[in-house]
C-alpha cells in the first residue's frame, strides 16, 4: 500500500485514505486534485478490494475521464500503454454515464434503446423545421436563441406546459409552443438530446425505484469531479444514485466556478455539508503550478467575493518574475506589445510559442491580435475554431449512419438525402416524408417501396429507391456485425462520396484527408453503436493544442490547462468586468472575479495584465476606466507604461501642432507595416504602403511613426 500513498503530500494522503462517508476536497488551483482522485480510486481497489464497475467516477470532459483512466491504470497495474475500453466502465463524463444507463433501462420510460443523440446543430435543425411548421418567422425567433431557451428550460427540468404556465410575455409562449413542438418532433425520431440524457435519466430513477436502487448497489462508491460545475439535472443524478452508506467524494473549488450562464450552480458545493451532515472536509491548498507572486495576485483578487469558501494557496516553487500590468493606447498597441515580446522571446531561444498564452473576455478581440501575429509571422493556433466531428464531410457520414442506425431520424436523412445531389427538391423530399409518416413506415422501409407512393415524379422515385437500397445494403451489414470501419467504406463507395468531395477547390484534398482520419479513428470501435454515441459525446473542451503555436482563447476556454507565460489583455470596465456586471446584482460581478482568477491561475512562471486607454468597440471608440480587478491588486504588481508616440505617460491624448514627418517621408504602423505618406490634411494621413494599397489614416490612432 505504500506505493499508492508515495509521493502525496499530507492533505493529499488524507484524502486518499478517507475510504468511507461522504467526503469533500475543496481542491484549489494546480493543487494536484486529479492525482489525489487517481490515488484514492487506486487505494479503494487495492485496499477496500472494491471492483472497478462498483466505482461510478464522473468528469467533465473525456479529455479528463480518459488522463483518470490511465492513472489508475498505472497505478493499479503497474504499467502504461494503451488502457483497455473495458477498464473503469463507469468513469466519464454525466452524459456519457446517462447514455449507458438509458440504453439498459430506457424502455422502464419507453425510450427505444436503438436511440439517437442530437447535438446542437441537430437540436437548432430540427428547431428550424418546427417553426416552419408553426409558421413562426425564423427571422424574429433565432434558432439559435430558441434552442439555448429551451435548453436552459430543460436543464432547470421545465417542460413546455411549465414555460407557457410562467410565460410573461408573447414571445415567451411562442417559444413554449416552439418547445413542445420540438418534442413532440424530437421523440418521433427516437432521438435524445444532449439535454434529454440527463432530465430523463433523472426521471428514470425518479419514477423507478427498482432500477434506483439497482444502480445505488452497484455503485458501492461515488467520484464527482469538478462539482461547482454541476447543474440542477446533475445535481438530482448524484442525490439519486448515492446509496445509504454515503460513499461519495465530490471534488472541486468554487473559486472556479464560471459556468453559471450554462446552467452550472456553484452552490451545491457550498451546501454539500448540508446535504450530508457527516461530511469529512480535506483542503488541497498547495499549488504546484504556479509561482508565489503570481498566487498572491489571484488570492487578492478572489478574497474581493464575498460568497466563497476559505482557502489560502501556497507554494513551494519559489517568488518567481512578478506579475507585471501593461498600459497600452489602444488595442492594435496591445497586439503589437503581445507579439513583439513573445517574438524576442522566441528568436532569443529563451522560449518556444507553445509556451505562450493570450487570454480574452470576448472573442471579438482576437482580430487585433490575429493581425499582429500575422504581421510578424507568429504561428498561432485558435482554440474555439471548427472541431474534426464537426466538419461538413464528417457530420454528413455521421448522418448516413444515424440513419443506417435509427431508420426514424428524419433529421440526419433530411441533412443527406442530397449529398450527393440526387435532384430530389424540397417539395419532392416535404410530399416523401408526409407520405412516410402516413404509411407508418421508417424511413429505409418507406425508400425501398417508393413506388408506393403518390404524387413524386418518377425521377425523384428513381433517386430515392437507389437511396433506400443503399441503406438497406449498409442496415443488412450491421445486422450482421460488420465493423464501423467496413460499413463506411461501403457506404463511402455506394454514394460516391469521395467523387463529390472532389469538386476542384483548394479544400477538397483537405476534405478528403478528414475522411481518412476518420476511418483511422474508427477502427478502434467494434460496433456502431459505440462509436455513434462516443463522437455524439465529444465536447469542443476537448480539442488538443497543436505544436509549436502561440494559443489564443477566451478565458472560459482555459480553464483546466496551463502555460508557461500568460497574457490576459483588455483588463478595463466594461471589457473585464464585461459590462453586464452594471445591470445585474452582485452574483454577476462575482463570477467575472472567479473568472478573472481562472484566468491568472492558468500561468505558471509568468503573468502579464494589459489593458488599453482607448478601444474600439461596436464600431466606436470607447474610453474605458481600467478594471477594478487591477485595483484589487494593489501593490503586489508592478505597472509598466509603454512609450507610445503622441501619448503622454498620464494617458492624456494629445498631439503636436505639427506631426513628425511630411509628405514623401517614409513611415510604418502596426497595422499596415511601412510606406510613403502621399498626403497629409490635419490628422488625416495618406500613405502608400509598399505591401500594396493606398489608405488615408487617422495619425491619432494609426501610431504612424517615422522612419528614420
Amino acid at each position: 500500500m505504500e506505493s499508492i500513498l508515495e509521493g502525496l503530500n499530507p492533505a493529499q494522503s488524507s484524502a486518499v485514505r478517507q475510504t468511507s462517508g461522504p467526503l469533500l476536497i475543496l481542491a484549489g488551483a494546480g493543487s494536484g486534485k486529479t492525482k489525489t482522485v487517481a490515488h484514492r480510486i487506486a487505494y479503494l481497489m487495492q485496499k477496500e478490494d472494491i471492483l472497478p464497475h462498483q466505482i461510478l467516477a464522473v468528469t467533465f470532459t473525456n479529455k479528463a475521464a480518459r488522463e483518470l483512466r490511465q492513472r489508475v491504470w498505472t497505478l493499479t497495474e503497474g504499467e502504461g500503454g494503451e488502457v483497455p475500453r473495458s477498464y473503469m466502465p463507469w468513469m466519464g463524463t454525466f452524459h456519457g454515464i446517462c447514455v449507458r444507463m438509458l440504453r439498459q433501462d430506457g424502455h422502464a420510460i419507453n425510450i427505444q434503446s436503438n436511440y439517437v443523440i442530437y447535438d446542437d446543430d441537430d437540436r437548432q435543425g430540427l428547431i428550424k423545421q418546427a417553426m416552419k411548421q408553426l409558421s413562426i418567422d425564423s427571422q424574429q425567433f433565432k434558432p439559435r436563441a430558441v434552442s439555448g431557451i429551451i435548453s436552459n428550460a430543460k436543464n432547470e427540468m421545465r417542460s413546455p406546459e411549465d414555460m407557457e404556465g410562467a410565460a410573461n410575455y408573447p414571445n415567451m409562449r411562442t417559444i413554449a409552443r416552439i418547445y413542445a413542438k420540438y418534442e413532440s418532433m424530437r421523440k418521433k425520431a427516437g432521438a435524445l438530446d444532449f439535454d434529454d440524457l440527463l432530465i430523463e435519466t433523472v426521471r428514470l430513477l425518479r419514477e423507478h425505484e427498482d432500477i434506483r436502487k439497482k444502480w445505488q448497489d452497484q455503485f458501492r462508491h461515488v467520484f464527482i469531479d469538478e462539482y461547482q460545475d454541476t447543474n440542477v439535472a446533475q445535481y438530482m443524478i448524484v442525490k439519486y444514485l448515492v446509496n445509504k452508506d454515503q460513499n461519495i467524494c465530490v471534488v472541486g473549488d468554487d473559486w472556479q466556478s464560471i459556468y453559471s450562464w450554462r446552467g452550472a450552480d456553484f452552490t451545491n458545493i457550498l451546501n454539500f455539508e448540508r446535504d450530508y451532515p457527516k461530511t469529512t472536509v480535506i483542503k488541497l491548498e498547495q499549488n504546484y503550478r504556479s509561482t508565489n507572486a503570481i498566487l498572491k495576485v489571484a488570492q487578492s483578487v478572489i478574497s474581493k467575493n464575498k460568497v466563497r469558501t476559505d482557502k489560502k494557496l501556497w507554494t513551494d516553487l519559489g517568488e518567481g518574475a512578478p506579475v507585471e500590468v501593461h498600459a497600452t493606447y489602444d488595442e492594435s498597441e496591445e497586439a503589437s506589445l503581445i507579439a513583439g515580446r513573445i517574438a524576442t522571446h522566441v528568436t532569443m531561444k529563451a522560449r518556444k510559442y507553445h509556451d505562450f498564452a493570450v487570454l480574452y473576455r470576448m472573442n471579438a478581440q482576437s482580430a487585433a491580435l490575429e493581425r499582429a501575429f500575422r504581421l510578424q509571422r507568429i504561428p498561432y493556433q485558435l482554440v474555439g475554431g471548427v472541431r474534426f466531428y464537426d466538419r461538413k464531410e464528417i457530420k454528413d457520414i455521421i448522418a448516413y449512419l444515424r440513419v443506417v442506425y435509427q431508420p426514424n431520424d428524419r433529421l440526419s436523412f433530411s441533412r443527406i438525402v442530397n449529398v450527393p445531389a440526387r435532384s430530389v427538391g424540397t417539395k419532392s423530399l416535404e410530399k416523401f416524408l408526409t407520405w412516410q409518416a402516413e404509411s407508418n413506415r421508417d424511413i429505409i422501409d418507406a425508400l425501398c417501396n417508393i413506388h408506393d407512393s403518390v404524387g413524386l415524379t418518377s425521377r425523384a422515385k428513381a433517386s430515392l429507391g437507389s437511396l433506400g437500397n443503399h441503406f438497406r445494403e449498409l442496415q443488412s451489414m450491421l445486422s450482421d456485425g460488420a465493423a464501423p470501419t467496413d460499413i463506411i467504406e461501403r457506404l463511402l463507395t455506394l454514394v460516391n462520396y469521395r467523387d463529390h468531395l472532389r469538386d476542384g477547390t483548394p479544400q477538397a484534398e483537405e476534405r478528403e484527408e478528414n475522411i481518412g482520419s476518420l476511418l483511422s479513428d474508427v477502427r478502434v470501435f467494434t460496433d456502431l453503436p459505440e462509436f455513434l454515441e462516443e463522437t455524439a459525446l465529444i465536447a469542443s473542451s476537448d480539442q488538443q493544442a497543436g505544436h509549436d503555436k502561440v494559443t489564443l482563447m477566451t478565458l472560459h476556454a482555459a480553464k483546466g490547462l496551463e502555460f508557461p507565460v500568460v497574457f490576459m489583455v483588455g483588463l478595463e470596465e466594461g471589457i473585464f468586468p464585461h459590462s453586464r456586471v452594471y445591470d445585474s446584482g452582485p452574483a454577476e460581478l462575482e463570477e467575472e472575479r472567479r473568472l478573472c482568477y481562472v484566468g491568472m491561475t492558468r500561468a505558471r512562471q509568468e503573468l502579464h495584465l494589459t489593458y488599453a486607454r482607448s478601444r474600439l468597440q461596436f464600431g466606436q471608440r470607447a474610453y474605458n476606466e481600467v478594471s477594478r480587478f487591477i485595483s484589487d491588486m494593489g501593490d503586489q504588481v508592478v505597472a509598466i507604461d509603454q512609450p507610445v508616440h503622441g501619448i503622454d505617460k498620464a494617458g492624456d491624448g494629445f498631439f503636436s501642432d505639427e506631426l513628425p514627418f511630411s509628405i514623401g517621408d517614409r513611415v510604418k504602423t502596426p497595422a499596415f507595416g511601412a510606406g510613403e505618406v502621399t498626403e497629409i490634411d490635419g490628422l488625416a494621413v495618406t500613405i502608400r504602403f509598399d505591401r500594396g494599397g493606398v489608405k488615408k489614416l487617422n495619425a491619432e490612432y494609426a501610431r504612424l511613426e517615422p522612419i528614420v
